[in-house]
């Protein structure tokens, strides 16, 4: 029997992006349930327990960040907002709510689709309770049981900061974290406003694990945002 494709959730008011997404969805093999209001996505949500949420931020009953708080009362399936916000703050407040991954509209179904396997693949992690101790991508190994890093099979020394700032990031690899977000998981809850200890600290891992830290390859920058550290699937 072949095995059963993964069902994604659209909670979308406008029946032009629907039909779009529906199409693009089910070509590339995916099950598809939509929904047009806020209402009527937290009950399918509830009954068909999806593996990834589509969420538009605009809906005529209630705002996606409410929907997006809802959600995770009671559930850590991947969500993706997929909104025409396109301001930082839009960005910001949605992550901060619990969404895993933001796009903007327009977008392309080639990006949509890579982040919907990055989605997949980082609920696969959680579900096993962890990603494993050895942690790839490109020419960076770090091995978490033994607390190493290398590159290019070159073992790199981090500072303590450096190498707690980096495990945050691989644990939410293939996402954008905001900065409040990290500042709280390596800084603590006091220092969710100190942005610029974040941007000295991602400098100084750049340019130990980056081959060109002026062009970042690994340690990705989402502007006014946060920060997203590449994963093999990107």
């Amino acid at each position: 029997m072949a095995e059963e494709k993964e069902l994604i959730l659209l909670i979308e008011d406008e029946p032009q992006m629907r039909r779009f997404l529906r199409i693009t969805l089910e070509s590339h093999g995916y099950r598809f349930v939509e929904a047009g209001t806020a209402q009527e996505g937290l009950m399918q949500a509830s009954m068909r327990n999806p593996d990834v949420v589509l969420l538009d931020l605009g809906l005529p009953d209630l705002d996606g960040l409410e929907v997006t708080r809802r959600l995770r009362e009671w559930s850590s399936m991947p969500i993706i907002v997929i909104s025409a916000r396109e301001q930082e703050r839009d960005k910001v407040n949605a992550l901060d709510a619990g969404a895993d991954d933001y796009l903007t509209k327009p977008f392309s179904a080639g990006e949509l689709m890579a982040r919907i396997r990055v989605a997949l693949r980082h609920a696969v992690g959680q579900g096993s309770g962890r990603q494993g101790p050895v942690f790839t991508v490109q020419n960076l190994r770090v091995d978490q049981a033994q607390r190493l890093v290398f590159l290019d099979n070159r073992e790199v020394h981090l500072t303590p900061i450096e190498y707690k700032l980096l495990t945050v990031l691989i644990r939410h690899a293939g996402r954008v974290i905001t900065h409040s977000q990290l500042l709280k998981e390596v800084w603590g809850p006091a220092s969710v406003n100190e942005v610029q200890y974040l941007r000295v600290y991602m400098t100084q891992l750049r340019h130990k694990l980056e081959a060109d830290p002026a062009r970042p390859q690994l340690l990705l920058n989402e502007p006014g945002v946060g920060y997203r550290l590449r994963s093999d699937i990107d």
